[in-house]
């Protein structure tokens, strides 16, 4: 992994993540999905020098000595829209960093939506930032490479693990490859959550599902009943997603009752071994219940074509009942909305059903250091510590900058008035009429608590949105973290296009899925799979 880099292995490397982009992310990809961007504080990845000698004491065991290494004057920094962006106050965010830690920080902030073009193309030219923000498939994709430092010993021996402060380090663990760790999130991937709409449940007279028959009842009851209340059995439907599988991981999160234990990707048995999911027989389970709810009408019929927006618009419509999205602000975001189309806005975030366990948590987007950095060691105390110091740093990094983007002076911002010493977001400089609610770190979402002060913006969340998110984290699992590898690449597109076309076969048009699945293996799918999960295992 070490040692100088080739220009075509840098090109072969780009061409592997974007393939892997491509087939895994697609349109709804998080990192680019505005929608997603609201709730997640988000948000996707060798010409290698023997700086990393130096910088590698890796394996090896790092520096013990903190202060025999050196402080950088400047910190290059590469990062998309989910930090405050030039046109919102980017400059004094840069200001009060270098202020606060004593080094320059020089931030490269790409188009969001053109992101991963850019990172490819810079990673190509051999001119790399110092630190940069990347997806999970791009992070496993560059980590592969030697593109990424190894910060292993760095993590373990750092302060903020050793303050016992950040009380999930198992989601620093979850992004380990091989056992090496190339890169930290300050904050949690999130995930989407079961909605289900109170005022419905009660005029149908049922409870909360708590297992799959239960959930089948509601369903039953919200297509063929009156649960909008408005004199007219069977004008609803129960559920409505954006696809009948996700684009990107972890796939199943719009349609968790249906898939219940079935994953239609890749990930690692309980025997330690890579499996290709969809060719396990719970994957023939969740295409039976997909198959049975969609044909009795409890799915909305153009779920397979749906976008998100879609889905949200027909929810505020009152045209179904249950929305499996996003937890934490869409939960407020949900609510309002709907009373704003004179409806009872009143959701109830579920906890899963028996049969689903848990909801799936997402990667979260990685904060890594090249290899090419002169003073990894330095620059990991300066950036990461000081990103989850649980103080002036987090501050900074969840809320912005005191004056430009918070204040705690007496003062009505967008309608809505404070009290002198209030903690208060201002308006937002693009965004006329509508206040900032963070900066990078969702506060929610944080790994690490605020342990200097209480969290001064915690006040401003909504019930229905911390609920939600609550629910979410003590109801979820991390989804795996997929490696990359040159099968991975060569395959996965055509396979992943062969799956979704199953799935749709099967659900849409009620095909048999023994034939489908006989299509699968007829049509390449099966070794393609298989060529995967060998080159997973090696």
């Amino acid at each position: 992994m070490r040692g100088k880099r080739s220009l075509l292995s840098l090109i072969l490397v780009f061409v592997m993540v974007m393939s892997l982009a491509l087939t895994g992310c697609g349109k709804d990809d998080p990192a680019k999905d505005p929608d997603v961007s609201e709730t997640d504080g988000k948000s996707g990845n060798e010409d290698n020098k023997d700086a990393q000698k130096d910088s590698d004491s890796g394996k090896d065991g790092q520096k013990d000595a903190k202060d025999e290494v050196k402080k950088p004057e400047k910190i290059k920094v590469m990062v998309d829209g989910t930090l405050v962006t030039q046109e919102n106050g980017r400059a004094a965010f840069e200001k009060a960093w270098t202020e606060l830690t004593g080094v320059e920080i020089e931030i490269i902030q790409p188009d969001h939506d053109a992101y991963y073009d850019v990172v490819g193309q810079t990673i190509a030219s051999g001119d790399w930032p110092d630190v940069i923000l990347l997806g999970s498939t791009y992070y496993a994709g560059y980590a592969s490479e030697g593109v990424l430092w190894d910060m292993t010993e760095a993590w373990e021996n750092s302060d903020m693990l050793a303050s016992g402060a950040i009380p999930n380090p198992e989601l620093i663990d979850g992004l380990k490859i091989d056992g090496r760790l190339y890169g930290i999130t300050p904050a949690r991937g999130n995930g989407c959550v079961t909605y289900i709409k109170k005022a419905w449940l009660d005029n149908v007279g049922l409870g909360v599902p708590t297992n799959y028959d239960e959930y089948l009842k509601v369903l039953d009851a919200f297509t063929t009943g009156d649960p909008d209340g408005n004199g007219v059995n069977g004008d609803t439907y129960a559920v409505s997603s954006a696809g009948l599988i996700g684009k990107e991981a972890p796939y199943t999160n719009y349609l968790p009752e249906f898939y219940q234990d079935a994953f239609p990707s890749f990930y690692m048995n309980e025997e330690g071994k890579w499996v290709d999911g969809f060719t396990e027989p719970a994957m023939v389970g969740a295409l039976e219940r997909l198959r049975d709810a969609y044909q009795k009408g409890y799915i909305d019929k153009e779920s397979l074509t749906n976008g998100t927006s879609d889905c949200r618009n027909k929810f505020y419509e009152d045209k179904f009942g249950i929305f499996t999205y996003w937890a934490g602000t869409w939960g407020t975001n949900l609510k309002k909305n709907l009373e704003a189309n004179g409806l009872d806005g009143e959701l109830i975030a579920m906890e899963p059903i028996a049969e689903v366990g848990a909801y799936l948590e997402r990667q979260a987007p990685v904060w890594c250091i090249t290899s090419t950095c002169e003073n990894p060691e330095a620059v990991f105390d300066i950036f990461f510590e000081t990103m989850l110091d649980g103080g002036e740093g987090q501050r900074l990094w969840t809320y912005g900058v005191e004056g430009v983007h918070w204040s705690t002076v007496a003062e009505e911002v967008c309608g809505n008035t404070y009290t002198e010493g209030q903690f208060h977001m201002l308006e937002n400089l693009e965004k006329e009429g509508t206040q900032y609610t963070k900066n990078h770190i969702d506060p929610m979402l944080s790994i690490r608590k605020f342990t200097a002060f209480e969290d001064p913006g915690a006040w401003q969340i909504a019930p229905e949105a911390r609920n939600s998110q609550e629910t979410f984290n003590a109801n979820s699992k991390l989804v795996p973290l997929v490696l990359s590898t040159e099968e991975m690449s060569q395959y996965n597109g055509d396979l992943t296009t062969l799956k979704n076309e199953i799935v749709a076969n099967v659900v849409t048009q009620g095909m048999d899925i023994e034939a489908e699945m006989q299509r699968f293996a007829d049509e390449g799918g099966a070794e393609w799979s298989q060529m995967i999960v060998d080159s997973l295992n090696r």
